[in-house]
């Protein structure tokens, strides 16, 4: 992993923890007003333990990795990259970049899938809370409902995320025996 990328995400990572310090922090007036939590520390607590939060992001950085892994022994032995996000040209069927370049890559990858998944997990809490301070009585029914469309949107994008990479990683190996690289 290159410097750049590891500080990029380490970065990263501070801006999380120090939002999380940030947004958990409590206040004198929350304290006082009620035992109620505030819906902004609320929602950010249910979107930070919720693992359809995190799932689709390590399921499609380890997809990618595993694919990317399993390319380095065909660049050793002088075979072009197909995928041109991974070319130094940027065009497909051309040098790969370094080992280093392309994880740092898959690891901004992932990182934007979990952005997909928090903005997506955030905009769901806040629509379910609404319709909870609408409709009390159905409040179980409500989070029941928001459980299963969460759960299927983290699906349906660990599935588009990884799934391509996966068969490519098998194809590799396969075709890596084949040839007598391993």
């Amino acid at each position: 992993m290159t410097t750049g990328c590891r500080l990029r995400s380490a970065g990263m990572g501070c801006i999380v923890l120090m939002a999380a310090m940030v947004c958990s922090a409590p206040t004198g007036a929350a304290a006082q007003d009620s035992d109620r939590p505030s819906p902004v520390l609320d929602i950010v607590k249910r979107v930070a333990s919720d693992p359809t939060t995190y799932v689709p992001a390590a399921l499609a950085y380890e997809a990618h990795h595993l694919d990317w892994k399993s390319s380095q022994v065909f660049f050793q032995h002088g075979f072009l990259e197909h995928n041109g996000e991974f070319t130094l040209s940027g065009r497909a069927d051309d040098t790969p970049v370094s080992d280093g370049a392309g994880n740092c890559t898959i690891v901004a990858g992932g990182f934007a899938v979990l952005g997909t998944s928090m903005v997506h997990n955030v905009s769901g809490a806040l629509i379910e809370r609404l319709l909870v301070e609408r409709y009390p009585g159905h409040r179980s029914l409500l989070r029941r409902l928001g459980w299963i469309e969460r759960v299927a949107f983290a699906s349906y994008l660990s599935y588009l995320q990884s799934a391509d990479h996966l068969r490519q990683w098998r194809r590799n190996e396969r075709l890596a025996r084949q040839l007598g690289y391993q």
